[in-house]
């Protein structure tokens, strides 16, 4: 097949999905209730095997939620295949979502390389790896970027695309288009750095809470409802720069004059340092008290339904993309 022009209308297009774990099987829902055929390879049969029960399951839950309407369409546009060439066949956009690891990320991407026509865009789904340790090899490596979402990203709209400094222009603004047109957000780094945006700021997070938990000021259910029933609250519709403009008089100059000082005397009071192998223990004893094992697919299942319902009301309120 002769891939769709990427000016055509959204529905014309054929989305190819390499990998097909949570967070693959993930972007094969976003672009088929967007109306896109999705083309899905994974290499594992019991994978393949799973994507279609799992994605009606979840379109169910979006429907019962207001989100999707015809449940039925929405199944009918995923197609799974035994073959990454079969998968690839007239693709415009591939999102390639395996392990996350540079050798096994460079494979991948040469198999597509030797297989997409020439105008195909492919997004890695990578959470911190820039594109330029896995690509530099590929003849298309112009066509090639990072497009990491959330996970679950049928439900966390936020999509970071990354250019290598070999990345066409022209590939770096379709993907933004197709992801808005799909329902995204799409958030365009100007160039690479490691973490990219979200894991930076979620990294910030996570090694102050490890610190404040390896020093003993709070239990990990006290620092996690901080966020959860505090910070979370406000983050689910605005973000920091927006929070601080809003929590001060005169907005944000005024915000940073009041507590921009103790903001940088926090931040100077902190060594940056490995999470220590003890806490990580201690934390881990703490969570699997507090959710077995045997219980984190469930709990992830109940993560995806409140996920669910915030989306819905986001929707309903004009708060969604």
């Amino acid at each position: 097949m002769t891939p769709t022009p990427l000016a055509a209308p959204l529905a014309a297009h054929v989305v190819a999905i390499v990998g097909a774990g949570l967070v693959g099987s993930g972007w094969a829902l976003v672009f088929a209730r967007a109306g896109v055929r999705v083309q899905v390879y994974d290499p594992v049969a019991e994978v393949r095997a799973g994507i279609l029960p799992w994605a009606r399951e979840s379109a169910a839950a979006l429907a019962a939620a207001g989100l999707i309407e015809d449940i039925e369409a929405v199944i009918g546009r995923l197609h799974v295949f035994d073959t990454l060439a079969e998968a690839l066949d007239g693709a415009t956009y591939v999102q390639e979502s395996v392990f996350e690891r540079v050798e096994v990320k460079t494979d991948i991407c040469r198999a597509i390389d030797a297989l997409m026509a020439p105008d195909t865009i492919v997004g890695s789904s990578s959470s911190g790896i820039p594109a330029s340790r896995f690509t530099e090899g590929c003849v298309h490596r112009g066509r090639f970027l990072i497009a990491h979402p959330v996970n679950p990203p049928h439900l966390a709209p936020v999509v970071e695309l990354v250019p290598a400094p070999w990345t066409d222009a022209d590939a770096l603004e379709g993907a933004r288009e197709l992801m808005q047109a799909a329902g995204q957000v799409p958030v365009t780094l100007t160039r690479e750095i490691d973490g990219f945006i979200l894991n930076r700021l979620q990294g910030a997070l996570l090694n102050e809470a490890w610190a404040l938990y390896d020093e003993g000021y709070a239990s990990l259910a006290d620092i996690d409802a901080t966020i959860s029933h505090g910070l979370g609250l406000r983050w689910a519709f605005m973000g920091p720069f927006e929070t601080i403009d809003l929590n001060a008089p005169g907005g944000i100059v005024d915000y940073a004059a009041r507590l921009g000082g103790m903001y940088h005397a926090m931040a100077q009071g902190r060594t940056p340092r490995a999470w220590p192998q003890e806490t990580i223990r201690r934390a881990g004893e703490e969570r699997r008290a507090a959710l077995p094992e045997a219980e984190l697919a469930a709990r992830r299942a109940w993560r995806d339904k409140a996920l669910t319902g915030l989306a819905a009301f986001k929707k309903a309120s004009g708060l969604a993309p």
